[in-house]
């Protein structure tokens, strides 16, 4: 089989399906009416922003922009899409023909999977005709929200984890076979090791991870055995599970005993032993001095079982010389808090060649959103490399870094610094060009390299867990003037 014919294989097998009508149905009852209306080719503008980091966080990061240029490359009304909407008996024939012969023509800007991201600041942008620009809004967000929740997640908890491997265990408790399929290439953005995930590990090409379960030491007539059998076959990757009877009485006592009868003989070494039940900080205290003193100093310790941040820190805290962790259900759920709120607001239409800006206005402040088509700026101290804020412009403008910037609260505006020897980076770069994907898309391993780099540059106050840093998310003045012009404009009617 040549090169070729296994990349046409692997694209099959791990071909996409038609989602086109994984939509709300609201999204195609007012893409008939923008048609019926003669409004189908107005152009509009689009951000996708949120509110709240989970958890509580300082901040979260951004993933699943590879599954979005995925969808809209593909997006079409087959057949079948058509004929349900045909028996609706509530949709035009126009509107039928339009989306028969249905071409994406957006363009699309989005800030780099593994950016560091931070409420009420746009992370996509969408310009096209709003039938098409309206009309993605769920699928969009649907694939942004769950990836970024579990890439926020799971970076918590390999912080909490000081270094030590953190590898996604959740598939089986995954809510479906795409969240735990795309929550464990989510969760290797945010920093994850491996994956026992292995479609994940195929597609995506992440480390895959994994050994026994007690079922393997049961079925033999003893654990010894069990474990006898398994380091013949994994001479060079044997890790055993210990504590399937009695960790200290008879599972680790057994791995010392193939760990010096079966591999040490043969030129191999026992590479960890995993525990699943228990006391974690004192079994492994326990494990580590009797592997030190069977000679076994590198041999690692690994726990899993309903771990999350909060129980690695502890641990950790407690001196436990632990060496990895299998998380699993709290990672690919997000159990503490598994929604992230991104939303899809019209931010700007275009009217005779000019962009028009548009607001929503609510008695609820915190849905009040920014008018406009936008750019985001972060400025970074030259002296440090960290950020020092996000600066939301009107898409004309730029900043210029060699001049010193006023920065101040949008709420508050009297509170303003003045910032200088900074550099300033636009956050969001262009996707798709009337609908033609233009943007090189990265591994998942470069993805979660740049991810690391980038959550370098935050301060130590935005990344601890409690109470962190509000970093500073402000609007340009010509923005804060617009939003407020608008407001009271409204106000007056």
């Amino acid at each position: 089989m040549t090169n070729s014919d296994f990349h046409d294989t692997k694209k099959n097998r791990f071909g996409c399906r038609n989602r086109t009508l994984l939509t709300d149905f609201y999204e195609i009852t007012m893409a008939n009416g923008y048609l019926e209306n003669g409004l189908a080719d107005q152009i509009a503008y689009f951000d996708m922003f949120f509110r709240k980091v989970p958890d509580n966080g300082g901040f979260a990061i951004a993933a699943g922009l590879a599954q979005l240029v995925e969808y809209l490359e593909n997006l079409k009304f087959d057949e079948e899409d058509l004929a349900y909407l045909q028996d609706r008996g509530i949709f035009s024939e126009k509107f039928l023909d339009y989306l028969k012969n249905f071409e994406f023509i957006c363009d699309v800007w989005a800030v780099p999977e593994g950016t560091p991201i931070f409420p009420n600041e746009p992370i996509i942008k969408v310009r096209g005709p709003v039938v098409q620009a309206q009309f993605i809004e769920t699928m969009l967000l649907l694939i942004m929200n769950h990836q970024s929740l579990i890439a926020t997640k799971t970076n918590r908890i390999v912080r909490a984890a000081s270094g030590r491997a953190i590898v996604e265990f959740g598939a089986r408790r995954a809510q479906g076979g795409d969240a735990a399929l795309y929550g464990a290439r989510a969760a290797f953005i945010g920093g994850a090791a491996g994956t026992s995930n292995t479609l994940a590990a195929a597609k995506f090409d992440i480390p895959p991870a994994g050994t026994m379960a007690h079922s393997w030491v049961q079925l033999f007539p003893s654990e010894l055995e069990a474990f006898q059998a398994y380091a013949r076959t994994y001479l060079e990757n044997c890790v055993l599970l210990i504590d399937t009877y009695n960790v200290l009485k008879s599972g680790l006592p057994n791995a010392i005993k193939v760990a010096q009868e079966e591999l040490n003989p043969r030129g191999f070494r026992l590479k960890a032993v995993r525990i699943d039940s228990g006391d974690f900080s004192y079994l492994a205290r326990m494990v580590r001095k009797e592997l030190d003193q069977a000679g076994l100093e590198d041999c690692k310790i690994m726990v899993s079982s309903s771990l999350d941040e909060d129980i690695i820190r502890e641990l950790l805290l407690l001196g436990s010389p632990i060496d990895s962790f299998g998380v699993g259900e709290r990672l690919i759920t997000a159990q503490s808090d598994p929604v992230f709120g991104g939303v899809y607001k019209l931010s700007a239409v275009e009217e005779d060649g000019q962009i028009v800006p548009k607001m929503k206005i609510s008695n609820n402040v915190g849905k009040i959103t920014d008018p406009g088509a936008k750019k985001i700026f972060r400025l970074y101290d030259n002296a440090t490399g960290k950020g020092i804020a996000d600066i939301i412009t009107l898409e004309e403008e730029t900043i210029d870094d060699s001049k010193p910037f006023e920065i101040f609260n949008p709420l508050f505006p009297w509170k303003k610094r003045t910032v200088d020897n900074f550099r300033a980076e636009e956050m969001m770069v262009k996707i798709f060009e009337r609908g033609k994907l233009i943007y090189h898309l990265p591994t998942v391993q470069e993805i979660q390299s740049y991810c690391a780099r980038m959550v370098d540059t935050l301060w130590p106050e935005i990344l601890r867990f409690e109470n962190p840093h509000e970093y500073y998310v402000n609007l340009s003045r010509d923005l804060w003037k617009l939003k407020n012009d608008l407001i009271y404009k409204h106000s007056q009617e």
